[in-house]
C-alpha cells in the first residue's frame, strides 16, 4: 500500500508518499481501506521527533480514519466487507489501509462523506473528555477555551454550549472569533491584541471562570490561575507553548483549584473503548441530526501531506484539516 513516511525527523518537507507493507489485523481488528484521515498537532510533533507513537502502534502518522472494511479478524462478528466506518486509531491513518480494534469502530451515518467522518473522532472524543469526564462542566457554569478555532476547540464550544454553559474563547484573530461565536461561543478575546486575563475579569465582572481548557501550557499558566474562580478546574491537554515554568503554588491553595492533565493517544485501549461508547451514546445522535457538527477548514490529497502540515503550522485554520486518499482512481 501507499503511505506517508519520513526517514528522519524534520519539517514538513521530510514527508514522502512511499510503498510500505499492508498492516495485518489481529483477531480483534478490522482492516480498513482508508478514504480520509485528519491532521492533529500530535502528527506535527511526531514528525519532528518529539512525540513517538505508543508501544505497539504504527509508526505511520494519523490518529483518525474513515473508510470501508476490507477484512476482519477471526474473532469479529457484526461487520462485513464494504461497511463504511470511522474510528480513532493510535497511528497509521496516513495510509491506504489501517487496522483498528473493532470495539473502537463506529458506522458512518447515512449521508455522511468520508471527509466529514474523519473530522470527528479526535476532536469530539477529546472535547468530551476534557469538558465533562475531567472538567466536570455543569450547566450555568463558565468555561474558557483556549485555541478555540482548533478542531478540539470548535468541538468543545459546541458541546459546552449544548450543555448550557457560558462559553468564553481565546483565538488569534477577529475572523476566528466571529467563527467561534457562530458555533455557540458567548464572547471571544484576540489574545494577540488584549491580555486575556484582564478580559476575563471584565466580562465575568470579576468572578472568573469555573473551567479552563488549555493546550498551550507554560505561557498561560499564571494568567490561567488569575482567571479561575474558587474551586475552579484547569485541564491541560497539550503543551504547544512549552512545559517548564516557575510555579507559585499559593493560588492553588487559596482558590482550591483542581489541576488536571490528559493525553488521549497513550491511554489504554480499554479506556479508549469506554470513551468511544460514551460518545456514541451521548453525542453521535446530535451529530447525526446536525445539532452539532465537525468544522472542516480544508482538505488536501494524501500525497500533499507536506503542504497540509505546513498549512497547519501557519495556525490559520478554523477546524479540521483533512487528507483525502485516492482509492481506485478517485478521491473520497
Amino acid at each position: 500500500m501507499k503511505a506517508i513516511t519520513y526517514s528522519t525527523p524534520g519539517g514538513p518537507e521530510v514527508l514522502r508518499l512511499t510503498e510500505v507493507s499492508d498492516p495485518v489485523p489481529t483477531a480483534n481488528q478490522l482492516l480498513v481501506r482508508v478514504r480520509a484521515t485528519a491532521l492533529n498537532r500530535a502528527d506535527l510533533l511526531q514528525r519532528k521527533g518529539k512525540y513517538p507513537p505508543p508501544p505497539g502502534e504504527s509508526e505511520i502518522l494519523g490518529l483518525e480514519i474513515a473508510g470501508e472494511v476490507e477484512t476482519m479478524g477471526s474473532a469479529i462478528h457484526g461487520f462485513a466487507p464494504g461497511d463504511k466506518v470511522f474510528a480513532l486509531v493510535g497511528g497509521g491513518g496516513y495510509a491506504e489501509k489501517a487496522v483498528v480494534d473493532h470495539r473502537m469502530v463506529m458506522r458512518i451515518p447515512e449521508g455522511w462523506s468520508f471527509t466529514k467522518a474523519a473530522a470527528v473522532p479526535e476532536a469530539f472524543f477529546t472535547a468530551q473528555e476534557i469538558l465533562f469526564t475531567l472538567g466536570n462542566l455543569n450547566p450555568n457554569e463558565t468555561v474558557l477555551i483556549h485555541a478555540a478555532a482548533s478542531g478540539v476547540g470548535t468541538a468543545a464550544i459546541q458541546l459546552a454550549h449544548e450543555t448550557g454553559a457560558r462559553v468564553l474563547v481565546t483565538t488569534g484573530s477577529k475572523t476566528k472569533i466571529q467563527k467561534t461565536l457562530k458555533l455557540g461561543a458567548d464572547s471571544g478575546c484576540n489574545y494577540k491584541e488584549e491580555d486575556f486575563a484582564s478580559w476575563v475579569e471584565k466580562v465575568t465582572n470579576g468572578h472568573g471562570v469555573n473551567l479552563i481548557l488549555d493546550p498551550i501550557g507554560a505561557p498561560r499558566w499564571h494568567r490561567n490561575l488569575q482567571c479561575l474562580r474558587e474551586k475552579g478546574r484547569l485541564v491541560l491537554f497539550g503543551l504547544m507553548g512549552g512545559a517548564k515554568i516557575n510555579v507559585n503554588l499559593a493560588p492553588l491553595l487559596s482558590k482550591r483549584i483542581t489541576l488536571l492533565g490528559t493525553v488521549l493517544r497513550s491511554r489504554p485501549l480499554e479506556e479508549k473503548i469506554a470513551i468511544a461508547l460514551q460518545f456514541r451514546k451521548q453525542w453521535l445522535p446530535l451529530l447525526v441530526t446536525g445539532t452539532i457538527y465537525p468544522v472542516i477548514d480544508s482538505s488536501f490529497p494524501l500525497e500533499l501531506a507536506d503542504q497540509a502540515h505546513a498549512y497547519m503550522e501557519q495556525n490559520n485554520n478554523v477546524g479540521k484539516i483533512i487528507l483525502k486518499i485516492r482509492q481506485n482512481g478517485g478521491h473520497s
